[in-house]
């Protein structure tokens, strides 16, 4: 349901899978890839979000390239070289700038959730666009140095997470950081949950009705904060 787009982002461009509600128009949500890339799970994440009246972009940080689900490696350098450079934050900046002025955007600020790595360029993308970015979604990413949590005020967080994720001492580490920031900062912790545990698309992982609890909670969040 969604169509292929370009915007700017720091004198480049960057590509992206846009996502619009039927009614025409709705709150804007930047949707942000795990670690394989812009994939079709990710653009499904988008296309639902459009079903629920979000206008819904799910950038393309990868540039083109990406890694099969079940392929950590090939993943793994991916996220390296995104790490090493300075598009991240090019991208993060320009997909939410770019999403708060779609004429198919009825909301003054725009949303973002990230999953995996895209929990890390969510948190980015608040701390580089604080102007348009209203509220966050973290599903079980943080990233090895995380955004000044000084940077993240302007927007409210929410942190999604799986007790037997190997990034708990992480999340717990962010959590702290916001709080002590005065960051409007909640968390649902799935103490059976481990990493990736709501993409239906990783078998091993995926626990549905641990992912249906939290998508409640998650568009409650969006539909309350993202105006």
């Amino acid at each position: 349901m969604g169509e292929n787009v370009t915007f700017k982002a720091d004198g480049g461009t960057t590509n992206g899978y846009l996502a619009k509600p039927a009614s025409g128009k709705g709150p804007g949500v930047v949707v942000i890839q795990e670690y394989w890339g812009l994939n079709d799970q990710i653009k499904g994440v988008a296309d639902m979000l459009a079903r629920e009246g979000f206008d819904a972009l799910a950038p393309d940080f990868y540039h083109g390239k990406g890694a099969k689900i079940g392929e950590p490696d090939a993943a793994g350098k991916l996220m390296m070289e995104l790490m090493q450079g300075a598009s991240a934050a090019q991208d993060a900046r320009g997909a939410a700038r770019y999403l708060a002025t779609h004429p198919a955007t009825s909301s003054q600020k725009v949303g973002v959730i990230g999953f995996c790595l895209g929990g890390y360029l969510a948190l980015l993308t608040a701390a580089e666009a604080p102007d348009v970015v209203s509220a966050v979604v973290d599903c079980y990413g943080v990233g090895h140095a995380p955004p000044p949590a000084s940077k993240l005020k302007s927007a409210k967080v929410l942190g999604i997470f799986g007790g037997k994720d190997h990034s708990a001492q992480e999340f717990a580490a962010l959590e702290k950081s916001l709080r002590e920031a005065g960051v409007s900062f909640e968390k649902h912790v799935y103490p059976e949950g481990d990493h990736a545990f709501l993409n239906e698309q990783r078998k091993d992982v995926y626990r549905p009705a641990d992912a249906k609890d939290a998508w409640s909670r998650i568009l409650a969040f969006l539909k309350a904060n993202v105006r």
